[in-house]
């Protein structure tokens, strides 16, 4: 399922094999929370965006249509018109995130609709049924997701509640006879040690992946390194690595340094919709006045749709017009400018150039362009 080409360091350069294709790593799953890209953008541009992976979202698409209808219509690949690899997540980020919404039990979550408030029940066996349903390559372990920080003692039986749910998530992907690949969650908050008894637990159980959960939900940046750099040592080197909802660019080339292989993250298509756009010399706000007449595209070395085509004046007069295409280009750019970094990062694992990249462009990424 996947094999290492080279590595630099920590630094890891492979393929991961899915049903759908085979994946480059490192990559980014850009997200389709409910089967699309919030800004308007479709699956088919997605493909000139350069998008290995579309990651939909198990909660969402579970209230609204239901995995009951996508699965009837043939399954998310062809609802959604991709014919590239998908994973689903758990619903548990989401589910947990309800706060008040919800109750946590053994079972699993009892929950209330954020749309019309009513009751629902997710547990280990009922979220592998809906990605089941879904169809996706690759499919997410139901977890306790929890706020940073959080009590010892409750993180420490939050982890094994976690794994006692892996335990029937397994399980029931093996009575359901699914081809799905199921990636476990490492759990533990912010304590090392819990955070590297849980990674034991679960990579005794054998799974075709791993992911590291529970970040980026209020931690600090140094927090997260910290962490990732206690657990990497005990995941397994020929299984997939992912880090769950991470991140900003330098996030995620300090993540690739510390053997990383998959990211997914919001964050670009949410900033690009508020007129925030990436780029190699660092952020740019385009609704500034600085913008306004200002015929360069967004990024004078990105050759995504929107910068070969449009100005930063057009599209700042778009955004201040209030018009829908504003966020449309915007995202699309950021999108393209995610999977790029990724091809980057790539090209330099293999040249044994990538900690030369990082010392250059880790805090460049993460800086603020000023208007002139």
């Amino acid at each position: 399922m996947y094999s290492i080409i080279r590595t630099e360091r920590t630094a890891r350069r492979g393929v991961l094999e899915t049903a759908h294709g085979k994946i480059e790593t490192p990559f980014f799953m850009n997200v389709g929370t409910s089967a699309a890209i919030k800004g308007g953008v479709s699956s088919v541009d997605l493909v000139d965006l350069k998008c290995q992976v579309e990651l939909c979202n198990t909660y969402h698409l579970h209230l609204r249509p239901s995995s009951e209808i996508i699965r009837d219509c043939g399954g998310l690949h062809r609802f959604m018109n991709w014919n590239k690899p998908i994973l689903t997540d758990s619903g548990g980020f989401q589910v947990f995130s309800l706060s008040t919404l919800r109750k946590i039990e053994e079972e699993g979550v009892r929950f209330a609709s954020h749309i019309d408030g009513k009751r629902l029940f997710i547990g280990p066996e009922e979220s592998m049924q809906i990605q089941y349903n879904l169809g996706a390559d690759m499919i997410m372990a139901f977890d306790e997701c929890i706020e940073n920080p959080s009590p010892y003692e409750y993180v420490e039986k939050s982890c094994e509640r976690t794994t006692r749910w892996l335990d029937r998530c397994i399980k029931e992907t093996e009575r359901l006879n699914s081809p799905q690949k199921l990636f476990a969650i490492n759990q533990g908050g912010v304590y090392g040690d819990l955070r590297v008894k849980h990674m034991k637990q679960i990579t005794a159980m054998d799974t075709p992946g791993y992911a590291i959960g529970g970040l980026a939900v209020g931690e600090s940046t140094e927090d997260m390194y910290r962490i990732i750099e206690t657990v990497e040592p005990f995941m397994p080197v020929n299984k997939p690595r992912y880090l769950m909802g991470v991140g900003t660019p330098s996030n995620i080339v300090e993540a690739v340094s510390r053997g990383i292989d998959m990211f997914d993250c919001v964050m670009p298509s949410r900033n690009a919709r508020h007129g925030t756009v990436f780029t190699w010399d660092g952020l740019l706000h385009l609704k500034n006045e600085c913008h306004s007449r200002d015929c360069t595209p967004i990024d004078e070395k990105c050759n995504c749709p929107t910068c070969k085509n449009h100005t930063k004046a057009y599209i700042r007069h778009l955004f201040k017009s209030n018009e829908q295409l504003a966020g449309r280009l915007a995202v699309m750019h950021n999108l393209y400018f995610y999977n790029e970094l990724m091809e980057v990062i790539r090209n330099h694992i293999e040249n044994n150039t990538f900690f030369a990249f990082r010392e250059e462009y880790s805090e460049r990424l993460n800086r603020r362009i000023k208007c002139r």
